[in-house]
């Protein structure tokens, strides 16, 4: 008997049939992964699976049985928990209250405290239970949705892009977790784009394309080119990563020290990085190390920081906001999509208007023509699976949604480009799409900042790293020179004199390298 069976599930939203008569069979214990390329259907059916969204047709067996699952209410009822791709989270709710709003009210929020300090013990993913959820990095915020799913002891588990902001160290964990989950005979439904986690850790595989189920597959039968022609029907170009032509110094950090601003802040403490025009320079680190803080201050965000501690070409920005940096050529693509990238109730032309302010005409007229044309040039060229330009924003794909507003930022041509998180959520074809408009940006002259927990994305396209722990910046290291072992213990804070004398003695600039994406 299985867990779980769909048969001929349909959904049709106005502009696209997300599911079209889709067939989906787990068994108890499996760990079964859905791949597809962003706006394949994924989302959409673990949502119609959890109550969230309903099918326009088709069936649900739950052990064996017919049913009609209305809500996530009744879902959680019956056995099904959900990680979402995009935090269901309240942020001026702390982590504990967050938890306790999915679970049974008989408990007190003393006892979810405890279990949630018990669980996150027992399976490495540490949440402090009392921190208000605006507080939290996007990857502790992953943690706390992990949890709080694993505290109502589901019989089926679905993961949405699980380990998208993860580091390496905290994904082992993860799949520890999952695999003694399995073992108990929970059941786990595992949408990722990273192929590797696949064949690692699931049992069977479904594909979808275009809402259809295309073909299932062993996994670990499987190659990551294999499966890149399952999902997007060919595999993603190679990326040529070639000798940097440096510049001048673009954009410069010296001494910044900003105290944090919360009792759950992290305080930032002598940072000090140069980049040059024609460079990528990434920074690593484990999740709640600080990053947050350091983007607020590099952005204008936060303009507390001491006067000289952030030039731009020279020119003092430390106290400067955010929209005399983007006149100066800086721009800024935050982790956060949904809220911050992105205003979700408006279109995607009308976003436009954040970033893009030449398309406000005298006595500040909309250009709306022209703004209708720049969101539909994105739509083309970066390939964004959309209704149009009139489409809300929060109607995409994670992954459709990221392709929009980095397209957004390249296509502004930017001086200096600051990317957190520049490939969370997206598929592999289009992770290598854009990590290879960010390579070409920086071959035009642009120096570009890029943050990720991704130390895979960081060696692909990166000439210098520096890691961030503790809200302290390490030395930076040319990427052909570093190890991910050396990352790792630089991001417990080790950078020891030894590895600082190796790193500064180095040459700056590393070999010409192919990487396939």
């Amino acid at each position: 008997m299985y867990r779980l069976e769909l048969i001929a599930i349909d959904k049709q939203y106005p502009a696209v049939k997300a599911n079209d008569g889709v067939n989906l069979r787990v068994k108890p214990g499996e760990i079964h992964a859905v791949l597809g390329e962003n706006g394949a259907g994924k989302s959409t059916l673990m949502k119609i699976i959890y109550g969230a969204v309903k099918a326009d047709a088709g069936e649900i067996r739950w052990n064996g049985e017919k049913v009609q699952v209305a809500s996530p209410a009744q879902a959680r009822q019956l056995g099904i928990s959900m990680v979402y791709q995009h935090f269901s989270l309240f942020d001026t709710l702390t982590a504990a209250e967050n938890v306790w709003l999915g679970l049974d009210k008989s408990m007190t929020i003393g006892n979810v405290i405890d279990r949630i300090i018990a669980v996150s013990s027992q399976y490495g993913l540490e949440v402090d239970p009392l921190r208000p959820v605006h507080t939290l990095s996007v990857g502790e915020r992953q943690r706390v949705e992990i949890v709080r799913a694993l505290l109502t002891k589901p019989q089926l588990l679905i993961l949405d892009e699980p380990t998208s902001v993860l580091t390496p160290q905290a994904v082992e964990k993860l799949f520890v977790t999952l695999r003694q989950l399995a073992a108990g005979g929970c059941s786990i439904l595992y949408i990722s784009h990273k192929l590797d986690e696949i064949r690692a850790l699931c049992h069977h595989c479904t594909v979808l394309r275009g809402g259809k189920v295309t073909g299932e597959v062993d996994p670990t039968q499987e190659t990551n080119a294999s499966l890149s022609r399952f999902m997007i029907g060919s595999e993603p170009p190679a990326l040529q990563h070639r000798p940097a032509k440096l510049g001048q110094v673009a954009f410069e950090v010296q001494g910044l020290a900003l105290a944090k601003e919360d009792q759950f802040g992290t305080t930032l403490t002598d940072i000090g990085f140069a980049l040059k025009s024609g460079e990528i320079l990434g920074i690593a680190g484990v999740s709640g190390n600080g990053q947050q803080e350091l983007m607020a201050a590099l952005s204008g965000e936060d303009r507390r920081s001491p006067a000289g501690s952030i030039k731009l070409f020279g020119e003092d920005i430390a106290s400067a906001s955010p929209a005399k940096r983007r006149k100066l050529g800086l721009h800024f693509v935050p982790e956060e999509r949904l809220g911050r990238g992105a205003v979700p109730t408006l279109s995607l032309a009308q976003n436009v208007f954040l970033t893009r302010r030449e398309a406000v005409g005298p006595m500040g007229w909309l250009k709306m023509g022209q703004v209708q044309q720049q969101a539909a040039m994105l739509i083309e060229r970066f390939k964004v699976k959309a209704g149009g330009p009139g489409a809300a924003a929060k109607s995409l794909s994670g992954g459709n949604l990221q392709k929009f507003i980095v397209g957004r930022e390249i296509e502004a041509k930017p001086k200096v480009l600051i990317v957190s998180q520049p490939t969370w959520g997206v598929d592999v074809g289009a992770a290598a799409q854009i990590r290879g408009e960010l390579l070409a940006l920086r071959d035009a002259g642009c120096a570009v900042l890029v943050v990720s927990e991704e130390l895979d994305e960081l060696f692909e396209i990166c000439d210098r790293l520096v890691v961030i722990a503790q809200g302290r910046v390490s030395p930076s290291v040319p990427t052909a020179q570093a190890t991910v072992e050396m990352l790792g213990e630089w991001m417990s804070g080790l950078w020891d004199n030894k590895n600082v004398a190796g790193a500064a003695a180095a040459t700056t600039m590393p070999e010409t390298r192919h990487v396939q994406a």
